[in-house]
């Protein structure tokens, strides 16, 4: 079931707005994010991330030409890189930082239970330079997690950060976070970093709420994000993850499935849901909205679509 002819190339789509929309803040705004976006490079051939169980890491070991393959299938949620999530207009990354157990340099990873094969700086880098060719597209980045970074690492990390960013960095004093103010200082990163390291640094922000329903199937996370917006929406950046989740149980008895097979067989139902929702200040109004398989399943236009409301009936 191929999706993907349904979606357009957003390379620039912030800077394609309407206008009137360019002095509404980033946090009232619609905004395509990618889930676990790193997960499309995962290393089969490497070892469990620290915080699986010890249980779980025995069978591993044992059952390693079983465990591999089922884990790949589970733990994949994007099939695109970063350069082709940009192009197709993702401009939230979920970002899972780690450093790989008794590794003796300061390289670090991706991790979705296992680890990427890229490093996270060359792939900063990367959209770095993206960013350069596309100069009034603005990008959050949610760094988190950080397994096996001690305090040492952490500095380091952060200074390659700011060297790869430089002025691109937005500081979280920064109180108008508009497209218009943005490009006239010519930021283009907000970087969240979900570590107290950051409260050290002016050019990070803090942790940006995640809405995940951790649920297999689109009536259970349709229901949870419903509630939660029942609850009122979160001041600032907020994240409302269209991703289904799989649970051991859930994944012993669907052996031939994947979370790949799952997303697609429950997007339509998804995408009505989303159809109806509306960016903007008011309590039931979404900010960003991430989801699975970028491309594959085309969500970024329908998410960058839902603008057009403010336009009709600003909420800003």
């Amino acid at each position: 079931m191929d999706l993907s002819a349904n979606d357009s190339k957003y390379c620039d789509w912030m800077s394609t707005l309407s206008e009137k929309l360019w002095d509404i803040p980033l946090t009232n705004l619609a905004i395509p994010g990618s889930h676990d976006t790193m997960s499309y490079c995962l290393d089969t051939s490497s070892p469990l991330v620290r915080s699986e169980s010890d249980t779980f890491r025995v069978l591993d070991g044992l059952f390693y030409c079983f465990t591999r393959p089922v884990i790949y299938r589970w733990a994949t949620t994007q099939e695109k890189g970063v350069i082709e999530q940009l192009k197709e207009g993702i401009r939230y990354f979920d970002l899972r930082i780690a450093h790989k157990p008794r590794d003796k340099t300061d390289d670090l990873y991706f991790t979705h239970v296992i680890y990427t094969y890229v490093t996270v700086m060359e792939t900063l880098q990367e959209m770095s330079s993206w960013l350069d060719a596309h100069p009034k597209e603005v990008v959050i980045l949610a760094l988190r997690h950080f397994e096996g970074l001690n305090e040492k690492l952490h500095e380091a990390f952060i200074y390659s950060l700011k060297r790869t960013f430089a002025s691109k960095l937005c500081p979280r004093t920064e109180s108008t976070l508009t497209l218009r103010r943005l490009w006239s200082l010519k930021h283009q990163v907000i970087l969240s970093y979900d570590d107290q390291a950051a409260a050290r640094h002016d050019d990070l922000w803090p942790a940006i709420p995640y809405l995940w329903a951790n649920k297999p199937s689109a009536e259970g996370l349709i229901h949870y994000l419903e509630w939660q917006k029942s609850l009122g929406r979160p001041d600032g950046f907020f994240v409302a993850g269209l991703n289904l989740t799989a649970d051991r149980c859930f994944i012993t008895s669907h052996l031939k499935e994947s979370l790949r097979s799952l997303s697609l067989a429950n997007w339509v139902e998804v995408r009505e849901w989303l159809g109806v929702q509306r960016p903007g200040q008011e309590r039931s109004c979404l900010n960003i909205i991430a989801g699975d398989f970028v491309g594959l399943i085309p969500f970024c236009s329908q998410i960058i679509a839902l603008n057009e409301k403010l336009i009709r009936s600003p909420t800003s």
